[in-house]
């Protein structure tokens, strides 16, 4: 298994991924070719030093995993770096094999590398296997997250 930065051609694995899911399927327009405003957002982050969009491929090459790793500069702690991890999503036929940890656990490594005080996370409160996924693997429910969506 590698864990690599992701490029232009792995934009459409990494969007269907996102998508399949009873949530993404929400709120993606997964469509081949893909809108534009993945295209868009997939430049931005290539493009900010402190987003990370990996990949993680099997022994094939083939893209089986994906994560987003945001460093977040701030004054509290310090002038702390907050690490946050999103879109972490598992090809729905290799779930279950522990590449989810795996991918965690490069995650903790480079928050830690990036001298990251904390990696932190949201989760949908109807996501309760992915809570408890979270939970095995050290995280706490601390504080009580918020969100005000806009139209």
């Amino acid at each position: 298994m590698t864990i690599r930065r992701a490029n232009h051609e792995d934009l459409e694995f990494i969007v269907a991924m996102i998508a399949d899911d009873p949530l993404g399927i929400k709120r993606e327009n997964f469509q081949l070719p893909l809108p534009n405003e993945y295209q868009l957002a997939f430049e931005k982050i290539l493009a900010d030093y402190n987003q990370e969009l990996m990949v993680m491929e099997d022994e094939n090459g083939e893209v089986i995993g994906t994560l987003q790793l945001s460093f977040i500069q701030y004054l509290t702690y310090r002038g702390g770096i907050r690490a946050q991890i999103e879109a972490v999503r598992i090809r729905k036929d290799k779930r279950g094999l522990g590449i989810g940890k795996m991918l965690f656990e490069w995650a903790i490594n480079r928050a830690k590398e990036r001298q990251a005080h904390v990696l932190q996370l949201t989760t949908d409160k109807q996501r309760p296997d992915a809570i408890r996924f979270y939970q095995d693997l050290g995280f706490n429910a601390t504080h009580e997250g918020m969100k005000l969506h806009f139209e």
